[in-house]
């Protein structure tokens, strides 16, 4: 799909294979995202750390960490916290945080860990960014082998057959004044986001391309690395997951 591209240059060259890298790299991604309920998200690290009984002072990653802000609250609950993204620009501004326990570093999440972790999280719909299924088994592989011989690791992803059911195709939002026109369709087993805005007097056009990953899709890539999945829940108090009903796929694994 694309990168950032602006009227005065049509012909600009896209890339397909990292979208990401340019969009999350962009101040509009979080000017976009910033009304994002942190309270709920912080109530589900509440809900996991207990669930995971995760011992004073576990090792935990925050894998796609983005700015770092569930990585400092995780730091908060007494973890010593590495928190690690591909956005240069987000690790930059996520390490004014930093202290003794809380640490960011740049890191492609493809790539295992020499250290190992009592517990890697992957949360809010930061996996299957890549076009290749190889890719994505590469990402599982390598959080897998990060892990301590007791950790735990939780994907927290969209449920694919809901997030479908339920997609608006079209929408303005209106940010800090300005008009995201948001388009929103499934194409090739990808769920696909156009986000269209002026700023400025430019025109810029960005797109998230998140892959259709069902609850079976996931349980094959994880055969295929070696990974037990060990629970799955629906939503972020840890109720029951349900294939047509559950607004997210967490699961948990070894």
């Amino acid at each position: 799909m694309s990168d950032a591209s602006n009227s005065s240059t049509p012909n600009q060259e896209r890339n397909t294979e990292n979208w990401f890298t340019s969009w999350f790299d962009t101040p509009y991604y979080h000017i976009l995202y910033k009304d994002r309920n942190y309270r709920e998200a912080q109530i589900f690290m509440d809900n996991l750390t207990h669930y995971l009984n995760l011992p004073e002072k576990a090792k935990v990653l925050d894998l796609a960490c983005g700015k770092g802000r569930h990585s400092i609250y995780l730091n908060q609950l007494g973890f010593n916290v590495l928190g690690a993204d591909l956005s240069e620009n987000s690790i930059a501004e996520a390490s004014k945080n930093s202290n003794e326990t809380l640490h960011f570093k740049v890191h492609d999440m493809r790539e295992p860990f020499e250290e190992k972790f009592d517990a890697i999280f992957n949360l809010f719909t930061s996996f299957g960014y890549f076009e290749s299924d190889e890719d994505n088994l590469t990402t599982l592989k390598a959080i897998k082998d990060s892990l301590s011989e007791y950790g735990f690791a939780v994907i927290d992803f969209m449920n694919v057959n809901q997030v479908i059911e339920t997609l608006v195709p079209e929408e303005v939002k209106t940010v800090d004044g300005i008009d995201f026109k948001i388009k929103r369709y499934v194409q090739d087993g990808h769920i696909i986001k156009e986000i269209d805005f002026e700023d400025q007097g430019r025109h810029f056009h960005f797109t998230e391309k998140v892959k259709a990953l069902t609850l079976k899709d996931f349980e094959d890539l994880m055969a295929e690395a070696g990974i037990f999945l060990l629970d799955i829940f629906g939503d972020y108090k840890l109720k029951k997951f349900h294939k047509t009903e559950s607004e997210r796929l967490i699961m948990i694994f070894k």
